[in-house]
């Protein structure tokens, strides 16, 4: 092998490891950050849930795990491998994260005034509209059905600024989806649980539409045998992961119930 096979040979291993050295890092630093918070809130406050950690813990490991690794270079050739990095990147990752309340860590950490520009900022309105829950939806669901019902799934292979980017509106759309529909963390602009559910149902309802439209209609590239496997992840596994968020969703509604049903019995009884 000669000199110039060399360089094609490290210039292609550059351009596949590129993309999962940017995607993991940022990962990275979040769980380093996130230990040190924890260590400077349990050691000036109260202990930090050691389970909120553990929960940190994984969504790290998914979100890497779905961006670098055998995992994810698998997931460029075969479209299963690259549907349950979906579901790790876009779902479980962002529920497990959520469920850490990373802001709460973070607002128990700052210093009083970094915290109340912080608090500003979770106010306004730009935050308002992003956290709606169909402003969030439309980001998540409508993002998956943009990928996969046009070519933009064929030219994030082909490009690595395309890559990157898809990766990360995954993750965060799958996020802010999240956190619009369950409240750990402190959230300013609150909707009812009624609109809550309602738009969460559609919701479901729009992936497990999108899931059948992939099984009868595989993405440009993927052949039919590797789509239906592929579309049966999304749809299985997805239902999986918003059963969780469903049961949080419910018991945080009956939780909220309670006190005032409570009163009311006190009154009628009076």
């Amino acid at each position: 092998m000669n000199m110039n096979d060399h360089t094609h040979h490290f210039n292609e291993h550059l351009l596949e490891t590129a993309p999962q050295v940017w995607l993991a890092m940022p990962f990275v630093l979040l769980l380093i950050f996130y230990i040190w918070a924890v260590v400077i809130s349990s050691r000036h406050y109260r202990k930090w849930p050691i389970y909120r950690t553990i929960s940190w813990l994984g969504g790290t490991f998914c979100a890497v795990a779905a961006v670098a690794g055998p995992l994810a270079e698998r997931a460029h050739m075969d479209f299963p491998t690259h549907m349950i990095g979906h579901l790790l990147l876009g779902m479980l990752a962002p529920l497990l994260m959520v469920l850490a309340a990373p802001m709460t860590l973070l607002l128990r950490t700052l210093p009083v005034n970094v915290a109340r520009g912080l608090t500003w900022i979770l106010k306004s309105f730009p935050v308002r509209i992003l956290s709606d829950p169909i402003i969030a939806s439309l980001l998540n669901i409508g993002g998956l059905w943009i990928l996969y019902t046009t070519n933009l799934f064929g030219l994030m292979h082909q490009s690595v600024t395309l890559h990157i980017l898809i990766h990360i509106h995954v993750f965060l759309a799958g996020y802010l989806f999240t956190i619009s529909m369950i409240y750990i963390d402190p959230i300013p602009h609150r909707r009812s649980y009624v609109y809550r559910s309602i738009v969460l149902v559609a919701a479901l309802a729009a992936h497990g539409i999108l899931s059948k439209y992939i099984y009868a209609n595989p993405p440009a590239g993927v052949a039919a045998d590797k789509a239906e496997s592929g579309a049966m992840l999304m749809f299985y596994g997805g239902d999986m992961i918003d059963g969780v968020i469903i049961f949080i969703l419910c018991l945080q509604w009956y939780k909220a119930a309670k006190p005032r049903q409570s009163f009311v019995s006190v009154e009628n009884q009076s």
